[in-house]
């Protein structure tokens, strides 16, 4: 199967994973606990298309609100809806959420990890010099800064965001973004969770977000179970379904 035709498969939802790496080595205990954590210029309600299609299938579902102040505390927002799941659980982050999914990952009840067009820094990695590497994303230009506080512009947000939902949904949920600090994108982790734990990643192959050669390079890294969606940043929003079997596999349910 060549690239465009595997891409074309994912965007449907018809098609799985490619396998590579340790990850695709390792068993995957069934889960039935989810707990998601978002992103920048996002709230919990971003996984609201998803959880829709796995509730009904009897999973938990837990969706962290990320206070986007710092990342000590992000994760501790992610580590108390972590502490209260009993048994196995799979932690799925998009975009920035994907530096907590990476910290906290590493605890004893979560399974698995998925990654939605996320970060993936190996332990201690400077982020922003690692993204240095590739072409900024054109996103990056779009931020709006009150104080120590940024969002993006409704411009940048429809165009370099959400650029494939419906302008009136791009809308709602420009409306509805949560302001993060400064100093949250000055942290660090301490630990790289997807060395140990099986991982799963969708690349957005047309995000201008993050670049997705960059998302390449991190789920190779990581050695990801991978997916290429012709998408936006968002497509947990404008491809709920391709998202939802992704976590079925790392859930040992698909």
């Amino acid at each position: 199967m060549d690239r465009r035709t595997f891409v074309s498969l994912a965007a449907a939802g018809a098609a799985g994973p490619l396998l590579s790496g340790a990850a695709a080595a390792q068993p995957v205990p069934k889960a039935r606990n989810i707990v998601m954590v978002h992103g920048l210029f996002a709230d919990g309600s971003c996984w609201s298309d998803v959880i829709a299609r796995l509730q009904p299938k009897g999973f938990n579902i837990t969706a962290v609100q990320n206070p986007l102040t710092t990342l000590p505390e992000a994760v501790a927002a992610a580590q108390r809806a972590i502490a209260m799941q009993n048994g196995p659980t799979v932690l799925v982050g998009h975009s920035f959420s994907g530096m907590i999914v990476t910290e906290v990952g590493v605890d004893p009840k979560i399974s698995a990890l998925v990654y939605v067009a996320a970060r993936a820094p190996d332990a201690g990695e400077d982020y922003t010099a690692l993204a240095k590497q590739y072409p900024p994303p054109p996103a990056s230009a779009g931020i709006v800064w009150s104080d120590d506080w940024g969002q993006l512009s409704e411009a940048a947000f429809l165009r370099d965001f959400a650029g494939d939902l419906p302008a009136a949904k791009a809308r709602v949920l420009y409306a509805v973004q949560a302001p993060f600090n400064k100093e949250l994108l000055t942290g660090k982790t301490t630990n790289a969770a997807w060395r140990s734990k099986p991982s799963w990643y969708a690349v957005s192959t047309e995000d201008r977000t993050i670049n997705p050669d960059l998302e390449r390079f991190m789920a190779k890294r990581m050695g990801a179970k991978t997916i290429e969606i012709k998408s936006s940043h968002l497509s947990l929003i404008s491809h709920p379904d391709v998202i939802a079997n992704l976590i079925l596999q790392a859930a040992g349910q698909a």
